[in-house]
C-alpha cells in the first residue's frame, strides 16, 4: 500500500525541449464521465507538442509522455491555458494517469491527476487495483482478500484462489462516513488470466454517496501462454 501522488504543481509557460529528458509510457483515464477533460497538449520528444485524449470508459492506449523533469504538463488544446500537471517518481517508467475535476477555486488548475506506476506489484495478472479517494477508510473483499485502505491508500490484489466454476468471485465495499459504515457495492465479478481491474473508491459530490467506479483492462505485463505443442 501506499499513497498516491497528488499532482497541483504550477505548470511551466511553455514546453521545453524534452529529447535529454524523461520518457514515459502513459495511459489515460478521467473519473468524470458527465464532464470529461477537454483535449489536451503535451510536450514531445523534440519540444514539440503532441494530442492527448483522456477517455472516461476505459483506459487510453499507451503513448510516450516527455518531460526534463518529474512534472510532466499539460495544456489546454482550445486555448492553451495550463490544464493539469503530472508528478511521476524518476524511476517510474511506465504510468496510468488518473484525471480528476478539482474544485473550481482561484490559482488552481482544472484538473488534478493521480498517478499509478503500471507494475506487477500494483497489477497482478487477472487481479485488481484499488485507489481509495474517499477522505476516510474504505474496506472491501475480493474474494477471500478482505482488506481495508486508509484514505488515499491503494492496494494491489492478487486473483482470488476462490471462485466459482465462471472464475466469478464476491466483490463488495463499504465507505467509513463520520462512524458509520455505509455500503456501496456488491456484486460477483470475473477474474481472468491477462486481464485486470481497476477500481477507485469515492463520494459523489453531488448527492453524496459512495462510489465505485470499475474499470476492466488487458494486462499489459502478463505472461504469454505456452504454445500449443
Amino acid at each position: 500500500m501506499r499513497t498516491l501522488s497528488l499532482c497541483l504543481l504550477f505548470l511551466y509557460p511553455v514546453f521545453a525541449k524534452a529529447e535529454d529528458g524523461r520518457k514515459v509510457e502513459c495511459r489515460f483515464v478521467s473519473l468524470n464521465a458527465e464532464v470529461p477533460p477537454p483535449a489536451l497538449l503535451t510536450a514531445s520528444a523534440d519540444g514539440a507538442e503532441s494530442s492527448v485524449t483522456v477517455p472516461t470508459g476505459s483506459l487510453s492506449a499507451a503513448s510516450p509522455c516527455f518531460s526534463k523533469t518529474n512534472t510532466f504538463s499539460f495544456l489546454s488544446a482550445a486555448d492553451r491555458t495550463p490544464a493539469a500537471t503530472a508528478t511521476i517518481p524518476a524511476d517510474v517508467k511506465s504510468a496510468i494517469l488518473v484525471f480528476v475535476a478539482a474544485p473550481k477555486t482561484p490559482g488552481t488548475l482544472p484538473w488534478r491527476v493521480f498517478v499509478i506506476e503500471d507494475s506487477p506489484k500494483n497489477f497482478p495478472d487477472g487481479g485488481a487495483f484499488v485507489a481509495n479517494f474517499h477522505n476516510q477508510d474504505i474496506r472491501f473483499v475480493i474474494g477471500e482478500n478482505k482488506i481495508m485502505l486508509h484514505a488515499a491508500g491503494s492496494h494491489g490484489v492478487s486473483r482470488p484462489n476462490e471462485r466459482d466454476e465462471f472464475n466469478m468471485a464476491p466483490v463488495a465495499f463499504q465507505f467509513l462516513q463520520g462512524d458509520s459504515w455505509k455500503n456501496a457495492s456488491e456484486s460477483m465479478m470475473r477474474f481472468l488470466p491477462g486481464m485486470r481491474y481497476l477500481m477507485f473508491a469515492f463520494v459523489d459530490s453531488a448527492s453524496g454517496r459512495p462510489r465505485v467506479v470499475t474499470f476492466q483492462d488487458q494486462s499489459t505485463k502478463a505472461v504469454a501462454p505456452a504454445p500449443t505443442p
